[in-house]
């Protein structure tokens, strides 16, 4: 695979490149990869990075659908710079996060007036988008244009904390993860840039948070193993979402979802009954946020739409 003897050191180990068989996963991948949309041949960039933004913390399941709706309605990004910003909201449905949506429709705006409609292939430069992360522009680097440089999740943490260090869990984010991860690329830029796929892939199917299937999984040396298998220190809790504040926010958003324009106050009030205190905040934050306005009469609407109600 052409590995090189190059090592990267951090605060508590030195990676060595081969620590992870490259081989082994790439044909692993090669094999038993899921077969999702986003991963096949034709994919352009934009649509790769739509799902890199609504696969942030949204099971691939709820994605998939709504993927291919937006690709087939906005093909390249001046299509949705066209749209309102409630046009793409609506859109977004309940993938949750619909920041997320604004986002990426004043990425397009900005993608189809100062890069000729195109995706740029430099990681410095997508990560002066409206809406772009450290990791959404090494993933559309690597996953859309074949770079090779170190995309790192929450999957990719894992499986290094596990296969590397020993560790259970990952821990916190550090700035030790993006030179421990290259350090473990193959030099072959096609290869590189499918080990990061695959690295992912590993993390999301095999060596999951809760049930790794050790049996399955195809490296042949995995530190964690070698150890033992030692539990974390982590305590996992499951997520409430039934009475929180993002229910609230997502009820009131339903409301002007449905709506065919600006509604008066009282429709959100019946939205969300159990917690007077939590629905003005819940309201509060969507305006805040600038998924929603006000209109000068006082009603609500969808951002972008409060001015359907101006003069009628």
């Amino acid at each position: 695979m052409g590995h090189t003897t190059r090592r990267v050191r951090s605060s508590r180990v030195e990676i060595a490149p081969n620590a992870v068989d490259a081989e082994v996963l790439l044909e692993w991948y090669g094999a038993t990869a899921r077969d999702l949309p986003w991963r096949r041949a034709g994919v352009t960039a934009w649509q790769i990075l739509m799902s890199e933004i609504m696969l942030q913390q949204t099971p691939v399941v709820r994605v998939e659908p709504i993927w291919r709706e937006w690709v087939a309605r906005w093909p390249v990004p001046s299509a949705m710079a066209a749209a309102t910003p409630a046009e793409v909201l609506r859109a977004w449905g309940k993938l949750g996060y619909p920041r997320r949506a604004l986002r990426l429709h004043e990425c397009a705006r900005v993608l189809a007036t100062e890069h000729g409609d195109e995706v740029p292939t430099d990681v410095d430069v997508l990560l002066g988008l409206p809406g772009i992360g450290a990791y959404t522009a090494r993933a559309v680097a690597c996953f859309a244009y074949g770079q090779r440089v170190p995309v790192v999740d929450t999957n990719v943490r894992r499986v290094v904390a596990r296969a590397v260090h020993g560790r259970a869990e990952a821990g916190n984010p550090s700035s030790r993860d993006l030179p421990e991860t290259e350090a473990l690329l193959p030099q072959r830029i096609d290869h590189a840039a499918v080990f990061s796929a695959a690295l992912m892939e590993l993390g999301a199917t095999i060596c999951t948070a809760r049930n790794p299937d050790c049996t399955r999984c195809p490296l042949p040396r995995c530190a964690w193993i070698a150890a033992g298998r030692p539990v974390g220190e982590t305590v996992r809790r499951t997520q409430k979402y039934e009475g929180t504040d993002r229910q609230a926010r997502g009820r009131l958003l339903d409301v002007l979802r449905d709506a065919t324009g600006p509604v008066e106050r009282f429709r959100l009030d019946l939205a969300w009954t159990r917690d007077i205190g939590q629905r003005d905040r819940a309201l509060d934050s969507l305006l805040v946020d600038g998924l929603i306005e006000q209109t000068p009469d006082g009603l609500f609407a969808l951002a972008g739409e409060g001015r359907l109600s101006e003069g009628s």
